[in-house]
């Protein structure tokens, strides 16, 4: 998701939650207690020199259980940051403590923002002999053989 499309979410929400991928709902007294620019230059394995760009929000909560994060509130910490960072409308990577500092992509369902897992790639597969695509074999065509398939009947099995 987009900055400019959490806005969009926001205009037409009257309050905020966020569900992580277990299907748990964050706390409603959590805080957004950093909107950021994260960036990252890297090089991948295939020798392939890389620049990414991200906004980045971070959850948090504490033993404020009488806060509640508005989405008019949020609407205007995201504006600031654009505003203060010069950000652009950026993919938003989500940051939440659980047993550590998860990273979360941020989809939205109609009612709650989505925290998605995260996983790793190879970014340089051609370079790496790895197939885009695991190939794929009809279970029909396993067995055709009439010297390896068995038949009802035929005593094989």
């Amino acid at each position: 998701m987009k900055i400019s499309e959490i806005k969009n979410h926001l205009s037409n929400s009257n309050q905020i939650a966020f569900q992580l991928p277990n299907g748990e709902i964050v706390p409603s007294h959590f805080h957004v207690t950093e909107v950021g620019v994260v960036s990252k230059h890297f090089i991948d394995c295939g020798g392939t020199v890389r620049k990414e760009e991200k906004a980045n929000f971070q959850l948090w909560e504490a033993d404020d259980y009488d806060h509640r994060l508005h989405p008019e509130k949020l609407t205007n910490i995201i504006e600031l940051s654009e505003k203060v960072l010069e950000m652009g409308d950026l993919e938003i990577e989500v940051e939440y403590q659980g047993d550590t500092i998860g990273k979360y992509d941020l989809d939205f369902d109609g009612s709650n923002f989505l925290l998605l897992s995260k996983t790793t790639d190879c970014l340089a597969k051609d370079k790496c002999g790895i197939p885009e695509q695991k190939p794929r074999i009809k279970m029909s065509a396993i067995g055709n053989s009439t010297e390896t398939s068995c038949t009802p009947g035929g005593g094989c099995c």
